[in-house]
């Protein structure tokens, strides 16, 4: 299966509207959200992706379907996860690994990826995926503050890495 990761232009805004619909749905189930008036969950900060410089969503495609997204930000200098979803049909099969790696490889720097305590199913996949792409060197905490825990990494690009593998 060919996974891309493909720029979401303005245009495409709303079909990545539908798909947070689907993703704050599964995610209800952590964080006990409810529909608003209108019965959508909604995502505050969908405007912003469009109107500043320093966020990026992009679709995850799945040999050109449409398989999920990646909403990337960035913040005092460091990468930030907001948000990432694999839709049900494509999980356990690789996509989000690869996905994640691409856009680790987009945006080489340091990195700040947060889950909620409740979320068990995404601490895994991202303690899995993080330690493999770094071969294990991250930081893995819990913030009493913000009450999530996070890993803390930094990325750098593939032909780096493949030269430090092999040293």
């Amino acid at each position: 299966m060919n996974i891309t990761l493909e720029g979401i232009p303005l245009e495409k805004k709303p079909v990545l509207r539908q798909m947070l619909e689907l993703y704050r749905y599964d995610f209800s189930e952590f964080d006990g959200s409810d529909f608003n008036s209108e019965g959508r969950y909604g995502y505050t900060y969908l405007d912003e992706y469009w109107e500043e410089e320093s966020r990026y969503p992009f679709f995850i495609k799945a040999d050109e379907r449409y398989a999920g997204f990646a909403l990337i930000r960035k913040q005092h200098g460091i990468y930030l996860m907001s948000e990432f979803f694999v839709l049900k049909k494509y999980r356990k099969q690789g996509i989000g690994k690869e996905a994640a790696f691409a856009v680790f490889q987009q945006f080489p720097g340091d990195w700040h990826i947060a889950q909620i305590p409740q979320n068990k199913p995404a601490q895994a996949f991202w303690t899995n995926i993080i330690h493999d792409y770094t071969n294990g060197d991250f930081a893995d905490q819990f913030s009493h503050k913000d009450n999530v825990r996070f890993q803390t990494f930094t990325s750098v690009p593939q032909q780096k890495r493949l030269k430090e593998a092999t040293q």
